[in-house]
């Protein structure tokens, strides 16, 4: 099954950020995942609107814009010019059917994400509106954490989900992941994996790709 990975750049170098992000797409990176925190909803800051546009006007592969926020309606709007997809936290509105509206309307494809503690049946309502599926693997807020590894049979359930029911979401996996637990992640039917540090931190950004990928060992 092919994989796609989607790199976070929470732990890149900002100070380099257009060198950086030149770095992963010659490197075979297939998306950009940028993690927009308020502080609220997770207890960190991230980055805002001007670094979503110049991801936006330096790549060409797909960018996941991932709000982390509490009331994302509010902010779907403002990010989606600079998106592919939007995802927001079912954990952090009381309008889920608002934001997809909102989504499809800014021209984007909309993703859900669920944290590690939240029942999968929360989503179940929505699946046949989205495109995409994130599981947190790690709790949401800080890059580096380790993979939880009850996230497996998460993945598992999210794919059963979605053969039973002919649906036609992809299943993305975010925290934790490397090169040391892809191959499961995968095998339990994650179609993209999201990577932050165990990309930036190495020292080889194409080998730790297709590492990741377990296109090589």
């Amino acid at each position: 099954m092919k994989v796609s990975i989607s790199a976070s750049i929470l732990d890149c170098d900002f100070l380099r950020l257009e060198a950086e992000l030149r770095a992963i797409t010659d490197a075979g990176i297939d998306a950009i995942h940028l993690d927009i925190m308020d502080g609220h909803f997770v207890p960190n800051l991230s980055f805002g609107l001007p670094i979503a546009r110049a991801v936006r006007q330096t790549v060409r592969v797909p960018i996941y814009v991932h709000l982390m926020v509490i009331n994302p309606e509010t902010l779907i709007d403002k990010f989606a010019p600079y998106a592919d997809f939007v995802i927001f936290h079912i954990e952090a509105t009381e309008k889920p059917a608002d934001c997809i509206n909102r989504i499809i309307n800014a021209n984007c494809a909309p993703g859900i994400a669920l944290n590690p503690d939240t029942p999968v049946d929360k989503i179940q309502p929505f699946l046949s509106q989205i495109q995409n599926v994130l599981i947190m693997s790690v709790y949401p807020g800080f890059g580096g954490q380790q993979f939880i590894s009850e996230s497996l049979g998460r993945i598992r359930r999210v794919r059963e989900i979605r053969e039973q029911n002919s649906l036609n979401y992809t299943i993305s996996v975010d925290g934790g992941v490397g090169p040391t637990n892809a191959g499961k992640i995968i095998q339990a039917g994650a179609d993209i994996l999201v990577a932050g540090s165990a990309i930036f931190k190495s020292t080889d950004y194409a080998h730790t790709i297709r590492q990741l990928k377990c296109l090589t060992p």
